[in-house]
This record gives C-alpha cells, sequence and structure tokens, in this order.
C-alpha cells in the first residue's frame, strides 16, 4: 500500500503579524482543522506543543524532521521576519487531497491568494507517493518542491494537473483540479 505525501508553500507578501496578512493567517487554524476532518486524510506536519515562542526553523516537528524551506524562499527566519507559509502532510490518496484543496475554507481561502502572497515563479504545491510506514520530512518536501521545478512532473513530484500513480504511471483524478 501506498499513500500521498502533500506539501503547499507560498511566500506572504509581508511577514506573520502584519495587518496586510492577518486575514490569511487567521484563517489558517479554521483551514487546518477542516483538513483533519477531511475524507482520506491521515496526519500533517505539527511542532511539538509548547514552543510557540520559537521560530519555525527553530522548534521540534517530531518525525516529520527539521523545519526547512525551498531555494525559493529569501524572506526571513525570524518570527518579526518570517513570510513563509508552508504545510506537508499524508492522505490515503491523491483524489482526498484534490477534494480539500478544492473545496471548503480551503477553496474560497485559496481563490483569495493574490490577496496575501507573492506570485510564484515556483510550484505551490507538490505531490508523491510514500510507503505505509514513511512520514515524509520538510526536508524532503523541499526536494519535492525543487524537483517538481526545476524537472516537471514525474512520479518523484506532481501536479493536479499531470498525476502520476502509486505504481509511477501517469493516471486521471476523479475531481475537479484548478492548477
Amino acid at each position: 500500500m501506498s499513500r500521498v505525501a502533500f506539501t503547499t508553500f507560498a511566500i506572504l507578501k509581508k511577514p506573520y503579524g502584519n495587518p496586510e496578512v492577518q486575514e490569511f493567517d487567521d484563517l489558517t487554524p479554521p483551514t487546518f482543522e477542516e483538513a483533519e476532518r477531511s475524507p482520506g486524510f491521515i496526519a500533517r506536519a505539527k511542532e511539538i506543543p509548547g514552543q510557540e515562542h520559537l521560530t519555525n526553523f527553530e522548534r521540534d516537528w517530531g518525525d516529520w524532521g527539521k523545519f526547512d524551506v525551498p531555494r525559493f524562499y529569501t524572506g526571513g527566519r525570524t518570527n518579526e521576519t518570517d513570510s513563509r507559509a508552508s504545510t506537508l502532510s499524508l492522505w490515503v490518496d491523491l483524489d482526498s487531497v484534490v477534494s480539500f484543496v478544492y473545496s471548503g475554507l480551503h477553496r474560497s481561502t485559496l481563490r483569495r491568494r493574490h490577496e496575501w502572497f507573492l506570485k510564484p515563479e515556483w510550484p505551490t504545491y507538490a505531490a508523491w507517493w510514500v510507503s505505509d510506514d514513511t512520514i515524509p520530512t520538510w526536508s524532503d518536501a523541499c526536494r519535492r518542491l525543487e524537483y517538481l521545478h526545476d524537472h516537471g512532473p514525474t512520479p518523484f513530484a506532481f501536479s493536479f494537473r499531470k498525476p502520476f500513480a502509486a505504481d509511477g504511471t501517469p493516471t486521471r483524478l476523479r475531481g475537479k483540479s484548478e492548477n
């Protein structure tokens, strides 16, 4: 058996705490809660509780590894200068990811991304298959995003537009994809 690892990456127009991006920051917790209730959701990278005073780069993420960002990120790494938004999660299949991404609160937030984020010159997400006993790391997520940027979709890292099945063959999604 396998499951889908999924990562997202974007750069905010202003660091967290700035009024220009506060609405996005306020929508993040309920969006995570919606993801966790979604059919097909398995787990997501969460820092060990009690580290709110530390930066994402300093926090302990447990089995998800040391926090990392792809080479596209040129922003700060302190709580006052951090301007990246990134996620890492596991899903039972690709259709479950697509269903979450393009529905509910995430869909409405996604439609407003131009208000909060720089226009990307890199992939804003990547998907790949992992074995049932694998928990992807932040470093792995960065490698997948960078690979997708440099080489395009392959079984190593792919998009919803050009997805691959767990066996590495090109496939089609059941749901609608917009990216």
